[in-house]
């Protein structure tokens, strides 16, 4: 999967190869061992901090609810 920061306006494109689509319909879902999901988590980390960079002062201010099940958007 590729995230596609837009970065003019911090908005983003999730994008899926067939292969990762096949694995998720397949499998209804996505199995991390704890290696991979380590690296995952590791990923993601830096890639939220280098999202930051492209937010607007409002977004990157904005504090997210742990207990909120969805996030609302466009």
């Amino acid at each position: 999967m590729i995230f596609k920061q837009n970065k003019k306006d911090g908005s983003c494109v999730l994008e899926f190869s067939k292969e990762e689509i096949d694995i998720i319909n397949k499998n209804k879902g996505l199995y991390f061992d704890e290696t991979s999901l380590k690296h995952f988590g590791n990923t993601l980390v830096h890639m939220v901090a280098q999202w930051q960079l492209h937010f607007s002062k409002d977004v990157s201010n904005l504090i997210t609810n742990p207990n909120k099940t969805t996030v609302e958007g466009k």
